[in-house]
């Protein structure tokens, strides 16, 4: 049985594992096309293209561009975008930059804590990926002050905790229009991240909509069975495309794994279709 999943990372972001090892993974999952979507760079979209080919499995390029949708911070995916377009490229290195502006203020908020740990620190643990917050949580967990990653959030990284120091982001409008801009498919991750109940979702996804919004990951790790249907009920009246994927890290979320999820994640084919076509569609106008 083959399976598709359009949302995983890399050690480019957050991820504990190379493209490589996420497309070794696809491959052992029966995966046969994936988007590698890390966190605010497609620096590891050339690596995953390359390894895909000995299995033989498609990779779509993605990405996951933080912005904030009144308050609240919101992530879009952008599909089939071309990521080596110069001014998209240079909006990511922007939000980069605000990553490496906020780790060094919490680590001095961790520090004013008692806890010992340095921008070197964390740094090491990111490598060339794009930095942040889980990579503050590794080096704890390293250091012994907290046991995992639910607990260094919990204690000192969420918001509403002594050590959180908010990210400067762009609007949501603007990162749905960058992703466009590149001739991307802009989709919005974990929906239920964003608005608490089905008819507070369906309100900000037509807002959305109005900005140029075009899917919304239906199918998703953590969605219920009546989340997803909910969902796709949704994007059906609203005349949006549904999206899907595991949302794959690796070590700091170990209960998800490429292709399947916790599980029981099948995100179906047919959506790609209608995902390239509009794609296809974008570029020719």
């Amino acid at each position: 049985m083959s399976r598709i999943d359009l949302h995983l990372h890399s050690t480019y972001s957050d991820g504990s594992f190379s493209p490589t090892e996420v497309v070794r993974k696809a491959h052992r999952s029966q995966v046969t096309t994936l988007a590698l979507t890390d966190h605010d760079t497609t620096d590891g979209i050339v690596e995953a293209t390359e390894s895909a080919r000995e299995y033989q499995i498609e990779v779509i390029p993605g990405v996951e561009v933080s912005s904030h949708y009144k308050g609240k911070e919101t992530h879009i995916l952008g599909y089939f975008l071309d990521y080596r377009n110069v001014q998209f490229q240079q909006h990511l290195e922007a939000l980069r930059n605000s990553r490496h502006e906020r780790i060094p203020k919490i680590i001095q908020r961790l520090n004013t804590l008692g806890l010992s740990l340095s921008y070197e620190d964390v740094t090491a643990v990111a490598g060339h990926g794009s930095i942040g917050r889980p990579h503050i949580a590794q080096v704890l967990i390293d250091k012994q002050y907290v046991r995992n990653m639910n607990e260094a959030f919990s204690q000192y990284l969420a918001e509403g905790t002594a050590a959180y120091v908010a990210r400067t982001l762009p609007d949501v409008a603007d990162a749905i229009r960058w992703i466009q801009n590149a001739g991307g498919i802009a989709s919005l991750a974990h929906p239920s991240w964003v608005r608490n109940t089905v008819e507070e979702l369906r309100i900000a996804c037509k807002e959305l909509q109005a900005f140029g919004l075009q899917a919304i990951e239906v199918y998703y790790s953590s969605h219920s069975t009546r989340q997803t249907s909910d969902y796709l009920n949704m994007t059906r009246s609203l005349g949006l495309m549904a999206t899907g994927g595991s949302d794959f890290h690796g070590k700091s979320k170990p209960d998800i794994e490429v292709g399947v999820g916790k599980g029981n994640l099948k995100v179906p084919k047919s959506i790609l279709e209608e995902l390239r076509n509009c794609a296809e569609k974008a570029r020719k106008n």
